[in-house]
């Protein structure tokens, strides 16, 4: 299967018509029908059915254009990458990290790494679910994860960052707002947004306010929706310190409490770059002069 026949089978399930789906790829309609033909050989069963008023996807067809959508994005972002790789750098160290905000000071990092490895590329990768199971399979070179869940996980080398706090969300012209540190009873009467992959840290916080039977509380299934809970006045939550993305949108307050999150970087036991361990000490150095850094 070639890339051209896949572009060519996508637009024919756009367009259901032959000969408008050959002109949009610029070519002739023989050509075309000739190349969806062969596709169809290859994979064994009819993609399309032909009709005098065009084509109609079979039900396997629509199955296999699905997929093959999804292929084709992303063969064509690989490319990309690849080209982009291929013109100046000569390695890279991918990072896994479930949001943007996790590591604050990725992009300070990654600055300073390039002065001292201008041929080396830092690529994040983001992966709210399954970044551990893609750092198992060698598709990241370093997982940010806590260090309650590198216990199960082999030959790896852990690196600690820093450790995050329990903070409350709220509006900005929430009266807790106006608050130095929040505590349980301060939340009596109020509804909390609750769930949403929580780390067992946070949980356990969580569980302790239900158990008080003095709030109310509302299931998220995840922390963007709970974000967006928040700012339609529908409740209050409470979240790791390394979820802020200090834009201002929200007022973080800390939330007095014993637990904290020990946050960490693991790498491949087996990779003893020299790039690698350099970037993970730049990092570590920006989070330790970050004394006065909410986190």
């Amino acid at each position: 299967m070639t890339t051209k026949q896949m572009d060519y089978c996508i637009e024919l399930a756009h367009t259901l018509n032959f000969s408008r789906a050959a002109e949009n790829a610029f070519v002739s309609q023989p050509t075309f029908s000739y190349q969806i033909r062969l596709l169809e050989e290859e994979v064994g069963f009819s993609i399309f059915e032909r009709s005098g008023k065009g084509a109609a996807l079979t039900p396997a067809g629509t199955q296999f254009v699905n997929h093959l959508a999804v292929m084709r994005e992303e063969l064509k972002r690989t490319i990309e990458q690849c080209q982009n790789f291929s013109a100046k750098y000569a390695d890279n160290i991918t990072i896994s990290l479930m949001v943007r905000q996790a590591i604050h000071f990725l992009p300070e990092a990654m600055k300073l790494f390039a002065r001292d490895y201008p041929g080396v590329q830092v690529t994040p990768l983001f992966q709210y679910e399954n970044g551990i199971e893609s750092f198992l399979k060698e598709e990241s070179d370093a997982l940010f994860t806590l260090l309650e869940h590198t216990k199960h996980i082999p030959a790896i080398n852990v690196h600690k960052l820093f450790d995050s706090h329990v903070y409350l969300i709220a509006e900005k012209d929430d009266p807790l707002a106006q608050k130095n540190l929040v505590s349980a009873e301060d939340l009596y009467g109020r509804t909390l947004m609750v769930g949403g992959g929580s780390p067992a840290a946070l949980k356990a916080v969580q569980q302790r306010l239900i158990a008080t039977g003095r709030i109310e509380y509302f299931n998220s299934p995840d922390h963007d929706t709970t974000l967006v809970n928040v700012s339609a006045g529908l409740g209050i939550c409470l979240a790791p310190g390394f979820l802020n993305d200090h834009s201002g949108q929200f007022a973080w307050i800390p939330f007095d409490c014993k637990e904290v999150f020990h946050c960490v970087l693991c790498t491949h036991k087996t990779d003893n770059r020299e790039s690698l361990q350099r970037f993970i000490l730049i990092l570590q150095k920006l989070y330790a002069e970050a004394v006065a850094f909410p986190l």
